[in-house]
């Protein structure tokens, strides 16, 4: 099992960048493909971004694709989103999960554990 824990959320102006965290606890991280999903009010989860348990492959969707990265520390069971350009759209709640598929997956159901969340405002 392991324990995940965003951080780096906050208000932004529009065009402008953050960079979110997402902790995981246990000796484990390195076993787990890691994502980032995002829930605006009154919508449903979606997919942002995903990364194998190695960082070699990376996937994005195409909202993003460009302007965000992922990308993981094994070392410091982290992985991370950074976040450029951003525009009104990505207000949301991020969350962070994990899972031990084959390869990472854009369905939210596919993940087993899932972060508190951490809450990203973009501003006009």
């Amino acid at each position: 099992q392991v324990q995940l824990v965003e951080s780096g959320g906050g208000l932004v102006q529009a065009g402008g960048s953050l960079r979110l965290s997402c902790a995981a606890s246990g000796r484990t991280f390195s076993t787990y493909n890691m994502a980032w999903f995002r829930q605006a009010p009154g919508k449903e989860r979606e997919f942002v971004a995903a990364i194998t348990r190695s960082g070699g492959t990376t996937y994005y969707a195409d909202s993003v694709k460009g302007r965000f990265t992922i990308s993981r520390d094994n070392a410091k069971n982290t992985v991370y989103l950074q976040m450029n350009s951003l525009t009104l759209e990505d207000t949301s709640i991020y969350y962070c999960t994990a899972n031990r598929a084959v390869i990472p997956s854009s369905a939210a159901n596919q993940y087993d554990y899932w972060g508190q969340g951490t809450q990203v405002t973009v501003s006009s």
